[in-house]
């Protein structure tokens, strides 16, 4: 408690603005690493019975496309799929013919917040099930009912492209997002050029294989849909139900089918993190300062006549960065796998230990996700009800909801650190006690089990912290020319 008096002042950047910490930064740093290593502790010594996680003659692990199968669907869910079609093209037409206002057009909220977020957040809730949000998989699925030759494709798809084609079109939708200040107008095009990729794309190498390998929108929520409570069990001859487990329970004893989907699952790790960094004051400044240091003697003065230029290396700067993301935090965590190797002395290679920790980062995936975008969720997803009546923006009040929850729900910004410190802590800790229920399965006694994971726990605590520095960090007010125009 006396700790609690000490003085310090942190800036947030939640809202754009200052915010103090109620308490210094290093105390939640220390503290959310503290909670790891307890939680560590405690795994270590509630599973010291390590004989119910031993295999047993147990089948392998599942690999991940195992699940990729469509489930059967209930009439709610039928009409999900086409009120995610008509979603998709509603905001197609609003972004073409709306208003330019992307507060005022329903296409902005609808993409962004609506599916991009919702469908995520609720994939995490209900599962395989909710792939029918996601309009260009019902798409697929409609065509492969109508035309069985969609189903196959022309072509087999390439084994060597693994996951590879669905990595690079989601950096593309990640840096558009971040760096191409996308208009409704803007996003309409650009939904329906990748509406008009995705079905050539199902027609050479059939839907089955595109949504499962290709349309990255497919892998990721179907990534975030094991760690759902609900799954679809399948049975003989076809049957099966659905059926309620404990959240994050579908993940120990799945095997990472591919390097290719490690390192897709490591970029939506990485992309967020990097969402929270990219515009804050020391990244800024990394540039604009350090950078700008190391170029002076190659720009004649005055510095501010090449600001096109500088503006266009910063942009190269920024995107190097977001594509490099992934493989910076692949080669962390290989050296992590590398040192469990050596202390267990496993006969597993490391890459296909890599393969079987995988999935225990996806807690990790999930609570960075939610902790950096809900409050976009809770402030402007609420517009969707007035913008059903008006979609254009044009003051129209069609369904009479027009002026329903105009005024936009901001959440106190000290209720948002706490919940997203609460929310890193969790995930990290949720990961923390999976990789051990996996390392048990490996190794068999709890005390192998336990040495395993301490490089994993460093890791763990190295993600934590710095999740929390990024997120403590003030935006930058912008770019400055006041540096560039002096000598």
């Amino acid at each position: 408690m006396a700790l609690l008096t000490l003085p310090g002042v942190v800036l947030a950047h939640s809202f754009g603005r200052t915010y103090t910490l109620p308490v210094p930064l290093w105390l939640y740093t220390y503290g959310a690493a503290a909670a790891l290593i307890l939680s560590f502790l405690m795994a270590g010594w509630l599973t010291r019975h390590a004989a119910r996680w031993q295999d047993d003659g147990a089948p392998a692990p599942a690999a991940w496309h195992d699940s990729g199968e469509e489930a059967p669907a209930g009439p709610w869910l039928r009409r999900w799929s086409w009120l995610s079609l008509a979603g998709l093209g509603l905001a197609v037409v609003t972004g073409l013919l709306g208003s330019r206002n992307p507060y005022a057009n329903f296409s902005m909220t609808w993409f962004w917040v609506i599916f991009v977020l919702g469908a995520t957040y609720l994939s995490a809730l209900i599962g395989q099930g909710n792939a029918r949000a996601n309009p260009w998989h019902v798409m697929g699925v409609l065509l492969a009912s109508w035309r069985p030759r969609w189903r196959t494709g022309l072509w087999r798809y390439p084994a060597r492209l693994g996951y590879w084609p669905a990595l690079a079109l989601y950096m593309g939708f990640i840096w558009v997002e971040l760096f191409a200040h996308v208009v409704p107008f803007t996003l309409a095009w650009l939904l329906i050029g990748y509406t008009v990729f995705t079905l050539l794309a199902m027609r050479a190498f059939g839907v089955r294989d595109w949504l499962r390998q290709g349309e990255f929108f497919s892998v990721f929520l179907r990534l975030i849909g094991l760690m759902a409570c609900r799954c679809w069990q399948a049975a003989e001859g076809g049957a099966g139900r659905w059926q309620w487990r404990m959240p994050f329970s579908g993940l120990p004893g799945r095997r990472c089918e591919d390097v290719s989907l490690l390192v897709f699952l490591l970029f939506m790790l990485s992309s967020t993190s990097f969402d929270g960094l990219h515009e804050t004051a020391p990244w800024v400044a990394l540039f604009w300062r350090d950078g700008l240091e190391l170029m002076r003697p190659w720009l004649a003065p005055p510095l501010v006549s090449h600001y096109p230029l500088l503006l266009d290396l910063y942009l190269l700067w920024q995107t190097l960065a977001l594509v490099l993301s992934p493989f910076i935090y692949l080669l962390l965590y290989l050296l992590t796998i590398r040192l469990m190797r050596a202390l267990t002395g496993s006969e597993l290679s490391v890459r296909e230990l890599a393969l079987r920790f995988a999935f225990t980062l996806l807690p990790i995936v999930l609570v960075y996700h939610v902790s950096h975008y809900y409050t976009l969720l809770v402030t402007q997803g609420t517009q969707l009800l007035p913008l059903l009546s008006d979609p254009f923006g044009r003051g129209w009040n069609l369904f009479g909801t027009a002026t329903w929850l105009r005024r936009p729900i901001i959440p106190e910004a000290g209720t948002v650190w706490h919940a997203q410190v609460g929310l890193i802590v969790l995930g990290h800790v949720i990961s923390v006690w999976l990789a051990h229920v996996e390392a048990l399965r490996l190794f068999g006694s709890a005390r192998m089990a336990l040495r395993s994971q301490w490089p994993m726990l460093v890791l763990m605590v190295v993600f934590t912290t710095s999740g929390l520095w990024i997120l403590s960090q003030p935006f930058s007010p912008g770019i400055s020319l006041q540096g560039l125009s002096s000598n």
